[in-house]
């Protein structure tokens, strides 16, 4: 089944062991060294992590917005209505409405909503903020929904059944049960967020991607490991917050 895949795809790593090629990739890999360790460089690389971040953070913060209503709207088990056993067909239809736009939030990849959001509001981390924003929020809202549906209902069920609203039951009965998987996904997407922010600044989007391509086009070896090693640093530093935070709510 896989051979047909590779064939449509030209599938041919044995390229990478060609002459020409490992030529242009010991040269590439060589200008790395030595890294780039100036006071102006490492100052400006502080300043573009600290916006790449920003605009991961910022563009996470406003998918949580969206993410969180579409959420509560698409969960099945917070529809009072569910609860005979079919729901009533203007909550279904509205359900069906908001996994929809959810579907074509995420389909469209951020760096697509990043090249319209640069002809919009030109370039800079605007852009990057408002592209992670879109597609992310359609990406949390689907998985939170799916996180809350497949836990322990029980407790919801019954809170919904004695006269509860939806936010207590989701409050009291979804949320406590499923906080630190909610939680963890939340953080790997933010983590998510931070490399595709540094993806984003290849087309304008601003941050540390920018300042990588622009090094990048001028063969600048030192620079591009030196803005490396910091992105390296950044998805560490998520992988523990990420491991301290399952650990703090498990």
């Amino acid at each position: 089944m896989l051979w047909p895949l590779l064939v449509a795809t030209e599938f041919r790593p044995w390229v990478m062991l060609a002459p020409e090629s490992l030529k242009v990739s010991g040269h590439f890999i060589a200008s790395f060294w030595p890294l780039a360790h100036s006071g102006e460089f490492l100052w400006m690389v502080a300043q573009e992590t600290w916006r790449t971040v920003a605009m991961a953070t910022a563009g996470i913060t406003l998918a949580l917005v969206l993410a969180v209503p579409f959420t509560l709207l698409s969960t099945r088990v917070l529809s009072i209505s569910a609860l005979s056993g079919r729901m009533a067909r203007g909550p279904f239809w509205l359900r069906q409405a908001v996994r929809w736009l959810l579907i074509v939030l995420r389909s469209i990849p951020e760096l697509v909503w990043a090249l319209v959001f640069v002809r919009v509001v030109g370039l800079g981390p605007t852009a990057g903020v408002l592209a992670i924003a879109l597609t992310y929020g359609g990406m949390l809202g689907k998985v939170y929904s799916e996180i809350l549906e497949s836990g322990e209902t029980h407790a919801t069920e019954v809170l919904l059944r004695n006269g509860a609203g939806r936010l207590q039951a989701f409050f009291y009965g979804l949320l406590p049960a499923s906080a630190a998987e909610l939680t963890s996904y939340t953080v790997y997407r933010w983590e998510c967020a931070i490399r595709s922010s540094v993806v984003l600044g290849f087309v304008g989007a601003g941050g540390l991607g920018q300042q990588m391509d622009n090094s990048m086009k001028m063969f600048s070896g030192g620079e591009v490991a030196t803005m490396l090693l910091v992105f390296m640093a950044l998805v560490a530093l998520a992988d523990r917050l990420s491991a301290w935070l399952r650990k703090a709510l498990g």
